[in-house]
C-alpha cells in the first residue's frame, strides 16, 4: 500500500494485477474491492493472474502496452540521465542502469557523476530486451545500461544524475539523497580464523551492493569482526544469509540496533549505533530515538491481540480503517528498535499468517532509555550490552539473565549472573557451584576430621570466587544471540 501511494503521488500509470487467483482460497472480485475502497482504483482495470499456472500473462503485457503512457523527455538543453541501479562486472567494472531525461549517451563519452563529483569514460551503451543488448546510442527517454570504468558500486550511487563532461548539465534531476544505513549490527566469523575469509566476503559483497556499510571492531567476548549497516530488517536479514549461503561463511551477529541521536548537557550532539559508545549518564542530557509509521493489514477478529502489541512495544495507533467486512487497516507509531527482532513473526503468529505490514521511517523522538551491562561474576560482558527503554530494562534482564544460567557451565564457586544500569543491578541469577566431594577418601574415624576438610574448602571457595576469572564459552554466545 505505501509503495502504491508512493506511485500514486509520483503520477505514474499503475496495472494492478491480482495474483494466485487459482487457489481454493482466493476471493478475486473481494480484493478488486479492496483496492477500489483502499487505493481508489476501478476495479475493472485489475488483471487477475497465476505465476504457477500462467494464467493472465497475455493480458498483463498487454495492458503494459495498452495502458502505460510513452517515456517522457524533456528539451534540457544538456544530456543527462537518471541511475536506479548499479552492479559490478569482473571484466567490465560497474554498470550502470539508467533512465534518460534529455540528450543522448554514446560508447566514448567522458561522463560526469553531478553527485559524487566522479568523472568515468563510457565503454559501452545498451538495452534491456531482457538481456542486455549494445546499441549505438542511449537517446532521451530510453532505459538502458552504460558501461564504465569506475571500479566500485561504491563510487556510483542510486539517484545520481549522469552528464556528459563536455557540456554538463547544471541542474541535478531531483530526488537525489544519499543513503543512510539506519540498522546497525555486529558481525563476527564463528571461527576466529576465517575473520580474513570474512573481510574479502564483505568486500566483494559491497561491490554489488553499495547500499552496504561496514568497519572493523573488537569484542572481548567475539573476538575481531565488522560493525555492519543495513538500510532496514529485509537488507539486513538479506546480507546475512547470502553471506552464509553464497560466501560459506560461518558468522554470528550480535543484537540489531539503531542510530540513537544523544544530546549532551554541553549542547553537543553525537549519534552512536553502538551500547559501548554511549557517553557516561552524567553528561547526557536526553536520548533521541528513530520511529518508524507502520502500516498494518489484519483480520478484524486479530485487531484486539495486535493492539496489544503494538501498546508492548511501546507504540501507539494514530488511526484505523476499516477496508470491507473481515479486514482493517491500522496506521501506528511504533519505535525501530522495537520491531528489530521479533515484531513481524508475533504479528504473523497474531494473524494466523494473515496481517501484513509496510512502514517508512519517521522523525526521532525523546525517550527515557538506559545501558543494560549482563555481568558475569561482576565482570561486563560487551557482546550483551544494549540501549533498552528504561520501563523494559528488568525484564529483558531478567530474560538474559535466565538463558545465560542455562547455558553456561558450572564452575567450582557460585556465579552471579546480573543485569545492570550503571551501578544499579535490576535482576540476577545465581549459577549454583559444582560440588567436589572432598571427604570422599574418609573412611568412618572422628568427625572432625571431615568437618576440617569441609571447611578448608568452603575457605578455599570463597577465596577462589574473588579471584577467580569465567570463561564463557563461545558456543554460549552463539546460543544466547540466536535466542535474543
Amino acid at each position: 500500500v505505501a509503495n502504491a501511494t508512493l506511485a500514486m503521488s509520483q503520477n505514474l500509470d499503475i496495472i494492478p494485477v491480482i495474483n494466485n487467483v487459482d487457489l481454493p482460497s482466493a476471493h478475486p472480485e473481494q480484493v478488486r474491492k479492496q483496492l477500489e475502497d483502499v487505493l481508489a482504483i476501478p476495479a475493472d482495470d485489475a488483471v487477475l493472474a497465476s505465476g504457477k499456472s500462467g494464467i493472465g500473462i497475455d493480458d498483463i503485457l498487454e495492458a503494459v502496452v495498452a495502458r502505460v503512457k510513452p517515456p517522457r523527455w524533456t528539451d534540457y538543453p544538456a544530456a543527462r540521465a537518471l541511475v536506479f541501479d548499479s552492479i559490478f562486472d569482473s571484466y567490465q567494472g560497474v554498470i550502470c542502469y539508467v533512465r534518460v531525461f534529455s540528450g543522448t549517451f554514446k560508447a566514448g563519452d567522458e561522463i560526469t557523476m553531478m553527485g559524487a563529483g566522479i568523472k568515468a569514460i563510457v565503454k559501452a551503451v545498451g538495452i534491456f530486451t531482457p538481456k542486455m543488448v549494445v546499441r549505438d546510442e542511449l537517446g532521451a527517454g530510453c532505459v538502458g545500461y552504460i558501461v564504465t570504468n569506475i571500479k566500485s558500486v561504491v563510487d556510483v550511487k542510486t539517484g545520481d544524475t549522469l552528464t556528459l563532461t563536455a557540456n554538463p548539465a547544471t541542474e541535478m534531476l531531483p530526488g537525489y539523497q544519499e543513503v543512510m544505513p539506519m540498522v546497525f549490527s555486529g558481525i563476527y566469523p564463528i571461527d576466529s580464523s576465517d575473520y580474513e575469509k570474512l573481510k574479502s566476503s564483505l568486500a566483494r559483497f559491497q561491490l554489488n551492493d553499495a547500499s552496504l556499510v561496514y568497519q572493523p571492531e573488537s569484542s572481548v567476548a567475539l573476538g575481531f569482526g565488522f560493525r555492519c549497516g543495513f538500510l532496514g530488517l529485509l537488507h539486513m536479514e538479506i546480507v546475512q544469509e547470502r553471506l552464509r549461503r553464497e560466501y560459506d561463511v560461518d558468522i554470528i551477529s550480535t543484537y540489531p540496533s539503531v542510530i540513537y541521536h544523544i544530546k549532551l548537557n554541553s549542547g553537543e550532539i553525537k549519534h552512536i549505533d553502538n551500547p559501548q559508545h554511549l557517553p557516561d549518564p552524567t553528561l547526557i542530557d536526553e536520548i533521541q530515538e528513530p520511529t518508524i509509521r507502520a502500516t498494518i493489514h489484519t483480520p478484524n477478529d486479530s485487531i484486539g491481540d495486535l493492539l496489544a502489541l503494538i501498546a508492548e512495544k511501546r507504540g501507539f495507533c494514530d488511526h484505523t480503517e476499516t477496508i470491507d467486512e473481515s479486514r482493517v487497516m491500522l496506521v501506528c507509531t511504533l519505535p525501530l528498535n522495537e520491531i528489530l527482532v521479533d515484531f513481524n513473526d508475533r504479528l504473523k503468529s497474531i494473524t494466523r499468517g494473515y496481517g501484513s505490514m509496510n512502514y517508512e521511517l519517521g522523525a526521532y523522538q525523546v525517550s527515557d532509555l538506559v545501558k543494560m551491562d549482563i555481568m558475569v561474576n561482576g565482570e561486563p560482558v560487551d557482546a550483551f550490552s544494549s540501549i533498552v527503554h528504561r520501563a523494559k530494562a528488568e525484564h529483558r534482564g531478567r530474560q538474559l539473565c535466565e538463558k545465560l544460567a542455562e547455558i553456561l557451565p558450572r564452575q567450582l564457586f557460585k556465579v552471579a549472573i546480573q543485569a545492570a544500569i550503571g551501578s544499579k543491578v535490576v535482576a540476577r541469577e545465581t549459577l549454583g557451584a559444582m560440588r567436589k566431594d572432598v571427604t570422599a577418601k574418609c573412611y568412618g574415624g572422628d568427625i572432625s576430621r571431615k568437618r576440617k576438610l569441609l571447611d578448608k574448602q568452603k575457605e578455599g571457595k570463597k577465596r577462589m570466587k574473588q579471584i577467580g576469572k569465567v570463561s564463557i564459552p563461545q558456543d554460549a554466545f552463539i546460543k544466547i544471540l540466536k535466542t535474543s
